[in-house]
């Protein structure tokens, strides 16, 4: 059962012209499948961690690569 918060903006959205329900249905797709993923990324690292194959981090090389992979965006 939809949550009163998804039913309330779904009402919103059946207001608004057309184009405008198509682009936000396709992303709240987008949005979905993205969350879907990412829950799957996370389970497939706990289940990784669970059997023991984790390994130490060194954070500074965390942060250099994340400002590497982001530094034009």
């Amino acid at each position: 059962m939809p949550s009163k918060t998804l039913d309330e903006a779904i009402a919103k959205a059946h207001q608004l012209p057309e184009e405008d329900q198509e682009h936000l249905g396709r992303e709240l797709n987008d949005y979905i499948d993205h969350l879907r993923a990412l829950r799957s990324d996370i389970r497939a690292g706990i289940r990784s961690l669970d059997a023991g194959l984790g390994r130490s981090l060194n954070i500074e090389d965390v942060i250099a690569r994340a400002h590497a992979t982001h530094a034009g965006a």
